[in-house]
């Protein structure tokens, strides 16, 4: 057949693209416009091989092999195939698995069913190299295109690149036509501070502490056992103990600051503790959602939010299927993002606007049914922190406070608490 196939290692591609123009093989580092990408890998494809293009194998790893947000976005693009591997973390670093052998099982099937005439590889992995000769004994003209090295030298497998029918190197103008270096400074660093609305979801104060005389503990501000007002000592979040007063710590609770309260104040494990009146302390459990500090899990939900609806009784099945397309290929995946998508399909199917008034009310927690849903969705778009299918505790924050914001935007009536109220 006289036609090209492109076969793309986007592990190779993207972490050289990295290298070169940030200076770090870290993906984290770029931003890349994949729907250029694609157009410019088919356009120099058939210019360089004279040939029709058939197909773009995407080969990259993935987490469980659940394809991510640009996996989903580039699987339903014109041409293109996604194949996954596994990306494992060994050491501290990720590692793709399995993307090698795909990549070599492709390229002699190809080759062998005379699918295609030149095919065209984009690796530097010396690993396929008995795949490339089993091509070219089928007939077939192999064209190894590199990415420019970050130090002017090779980022490939000499043996490789002495077994190429043709080679190519995609230089810095070209790929900067569709991957640029991130602007912000320290990008590849640890992530920047929250954003003013995750800094207020994260100011809910310390559960307050009944001490034995009737009083309220240091930790609130609350009247101390003398009646004065205590100065508020904030507690170091994940420690459970007190930080110096100046030092700018927020009193967040943390799940450990709340489970050292608990061995104390009579949650689980605790010693016996008694309330001001005398009775036993009556044990309470962190519920895993928006609420903060200690809650009571009843049996019924509390009637100001039981009636709230869930997206999911509000979306028609044309809904669900034009949502689906619009995850898959607008979407970026980006935690605040998400939060906001979220929200705008909830209140936008919302029949009654006293559910919206109902939910502002209970700023800053997203009722529980709902709160739980939005996890779920978000758990879509690859957010999971893979080691126990948890997502990550800045991400929750930062999808939550997408969602209020997009809220805040839509209510009609009055508005959002701010974080100055």
């Amino acid at each position: 057949m006289d036609r090209c196939v492109v076969l793309v290692d986007a592990g190779y591609l993207l972490g050289a693209a990295a290298s070169l123009l940030a200076g770090e093989p870290a993906r984290s580092c770029i931003t890349v416009d994949h729907a250029a990408l694609i157009h410019g890998l088919r356009e120099r494809a058939e210019a360089d091989t004279e040939q029709p293009l058939l197909r773009i194998y995407w080969f990259d790893g993935a987490p469980d092999r659940v394809p991510q947000p640009e996996h989903r976005r580039l699987r339903v693009m014109p041409r293109v195939t996604v194949r996954l591997g596994a990306l494992t973390r060994s050491d501290g670093r990720w590692a793709q698995k399995g993307v090698d052998a795909a990549m070599h099982a492709e390229l002699t099937e190809l080759a062998r069913n005379r699918a295609c005439s030149d095919i065209v590889l984009v690796t530097g992995d010396g690993d396929l190299l008995p795949g490339l000769m089993d091509a070219k004994e089928h007939g077939v003209a192999v064209h190894l295109w590199a990415v420019q090295a970050a130090d002017g030298d090779y980022n490939q497998s000499e043996d490789l690149v002495a077994e190429a029918d043709e080679r190519r190197v995609l230089d810095r103008s070209w790929i900067t036509r569709a991957v640029r270096a991130k602007d912000l400074v320290g990008a590849c660093a640890p992530p920047p501070a929250p954003r003013p609305e995750i800094a207020a979801i994260l100011a809910a104060p310390l559960p307050e502490t009944a001490t034995a005389d009737g009083g309220r503990s240091a930790t609130t501000g609350a009247p101390s056992p003398n009646g004065s007002a205590a100065p508020q000592t904030p507690m170091a979040p994940g420690t459970g103990t007190a930080t110096p007063e100046g030092t700018g710590a927020k009193g967040v609770p943390t799940p450990k600051d709340l489970a050292d309260l608990g061995r104390v104040h009579g949650g689980p494990g605790a010693h016996p503790a008694q309330t001001p009146s005398g009775q036993p302390a009556t044990s309470a459990t962190l519920r895993w959602s928006s609420d903060k500090g200690w809650v009571e899990r009843g049996a019924v939900e509390p009637p100001e939010t039981a009636s709230l609806p869930t997206l999911a009784l509000l979306t028609s099945a044309e809904q669900r299927w034009a949502d689906r397309e619009e995850d898959i290929t607008a979407v970026s995946g980006d935690p605040y993002e998400v939060g906001q998508v979220f929200a705008r399909r909830w209140t936008e199917r919302l029949s009654s606007t006293s559910h919206l008034e109902q939910l502002s009310a209970q700023y800053p927690r997203i009722p529980h049914r709902i709160d739980g849903e939005l996890l779920r969705y978000a758990a879509r778009f690859g957010l999971l922190a893979h080691k126990d299918d948890q997502i990550d505790e800045h991400d929750r924050y930062a999808i939550r406070a997408g969602f209020w914001r997009e809220v805040e935007a839509r209510t009609v009536v009055g508005g959002l608490p701010t974080a100055g109220d």
